[in-house]
């Protein structure tokens, strides 16, 4: 067993990887084992099985919120009303600016 206390930040980066893929290796393999098996169990009985691969992708997509607030020099800076207050609108109301001032 390795010693992982003297192992450099960059060596202990290198085995944590490798093992990510090895155990990802091994969970495939077993994945297509157990389908083999279940697919000679459904052909035993004169069953036919389809079974269907997950896909990997997001079901969730991010959705583009329209710019409410844009700074009135500098027309990089937006802000959409979502979350935190942005720092450049928080300074120009603090100055006594409305905030409706700054809708697009």
């Amino acid at each position: 067993m390795t010693d992982y206390k003297n192992l450099s930040e960059s060596e202990l980066q290198n085995v944590i990887e490798g093992a990510k893929k090895a155990l990802k290796n091994k969970q495939a393999n077993k994945r297509k084992s157990v389908i083999a098996q279940i697919k000679e169990l459904a052909a035993s009985i004169d069953v036919v099985v389809d079974i269907k691969e997950p896909d990997n992708t997001s079901v969730r997509k991010g959705v583009k919120v329209a710019v409410k607030y844009r700074h009135p020099e500098d027309h990089e800076k937006t802000w959409t009303g979502r979350g935190v207050m942005p720092k450049w609108l928080q300074a120009l109301i603090n100055e006594g600016r409305e905030r409706q001032e700054f809708e697009v």
